[in-house]
């Protein structure tokens, strides 16, 4: 199975990306849905994935979380089952990211995907995302409105935030293969015509206030030697109360020398953007390869595979995997982020065996024959 995406990157960064919507009609031609309906509930009944079921009965909202052990009881229409992350656990369906994949990485959250009944959706609310929603079976209503930051928003449900009435800019439905794209920040509403399926791929990064946090804490653990303020030149003060504007800038150049650092700040955020968002199908090996043993195996023309969408980027001349920093050549490097699948003619000098060992009994490459 092979979707085929058609779309003009050039034109769509430059005239949509972050900045408008659109629907990109038939981008997949004869689109062929990657996931059934019966396989979606069947994770949704894992206690590893996230997932949940949206109602909206008689105009009351309602949400619950995974996992799920009965749907019997949810009627034939006005509810949804939405799962996160399923290109973690489902081959096939993560065959939907690798047309993306020509977007920065270190900004891709999830595949989530949406099985809906007649008249349901989560309602109208703002995501803060960027999101690609592909249309799978069945038609969708969508209703896009313009951005604006003096839209109100309320809680429908403790667990679902809606936003106010918005006077909509698209409003059109959508069907097997077509592509609605949502900027961060545009409220959209989608009500599923009958049954359908629809699949977001979804890039979000961290509010400056979360990466200044995790940015504290990774200082905090690998600069033990504290750095204080000091100010061999001082004169005595007028008003010894006032702190002096040129203290204020001592200070702040001290703490933002921190962040200009690039051995700390590119370190950090390797580790730091390559944690995954959502729980990862890593099984590490039990018991574990030794050398000897992993090399055999590799010369015995077995493979290695990536755990499915695993984060791994490259900063400079280095790389990360997993929160972990990668400690080989560029080259190399350059050679794990490209290929899915490994082989022993790819990987045969020592010191790559070595790293790929310990990455294997990790769990984050795998032979075939341990699925």
């Amino acid at each position: 199975m092979s979707n085929k995406l058609n779309i003009d990157w050039n034109d769509f960064l430059t005239n949509y990306w972050q900045k408008k919507p659109v629907i990109l009609r038939d981008a997949f031609s004869h689109f062929v849905d990657p996931i059934t309906p019966d396989e979606l509930a069947g994770l949704a009944m894992e206690e590893e994935i996230d997932s949940r079921i949206v109602t909206n009965k008689d105009g009351k909202w309602d949400a619950k979380f995974g996992p799920f052990i009965d749907f019997s009881n949810l009627g034939e229409d006005h509810w949804s089952l939405l799962v996160q992350a399923v290109d973690h656990w489902h081959e096939q369906a993560a065959t939907l990211v690798e047309p993306f994949k020509c977007i920065p990485q270190w900004q891709f959250e999830d595949l989530m995907i949406s099985y809906a009944t007649q008249g349901a959706g989560v309602g109208p609310h703002i995501d803060n995302y960027d999101v690609f929603i592909i249309q799978g079976m069945g038609c969708r209503r969508w209703q896009v409105g313009d951005r604006n930051p003096n839209y109100k928003q309320f809680s429908a449900h403790k667990a679902l935030l809606h936003v106010e009435s918005y006077q909509p800019i698209i409003d059109e439905e959508i069907t097997a293969g077509d592509i609605l794209y949502i900027p961060i920040g545009f409220p959209h509403n989608g009500v599923s015509i009958g049954e359908s399926l629809s699949y977001s791929v979804g890039f979000r990064t961290q509010t400056s206030q979360e990466l200044l946090s995790g940015f504290a804490d990774y200082v905090i653990d690998n600069l033990p030697n504290g750095i204080f303020y000091q100010d061999p030149d001082l004169k005595l003060p007028k008003d010894p109360y006032r702190v002096q504007p040129y203290e204020l800038e001592k200070l702040q150049n001290q703490m933002i020398d921190l962040i200009k650092n690039p051995q700390l700040f590119n370190d950090w955020f390797g580790k730091h953007i390559t944690i995954p968002m959502h729980e990862l199908n890593i099984l590490p090996v039990e018991p574990t390869y030794d050398l000897d043993e992993f090399e055999a195996l590799l010369k015995s023309g077995a493979k290695l595979h990536r755990v499915p969408s695993i984060r791994i980027v490259k900063i400079e001349n280095a790389g990360y995997i997993h929160g972990k920093k990668i400690p080989l050549p560029i080259e190399v490097i350059d050679l794990l982020c490209q290929s899915e699948t490994l082989s022993y003619d790819q990987l045969h000098h020592e010191e790559t065996l070595k790293v790929m060992l310990h990455f294997v009994n990790c769990g984050f490459w795998y032979f075939q024959d341990q699925e």
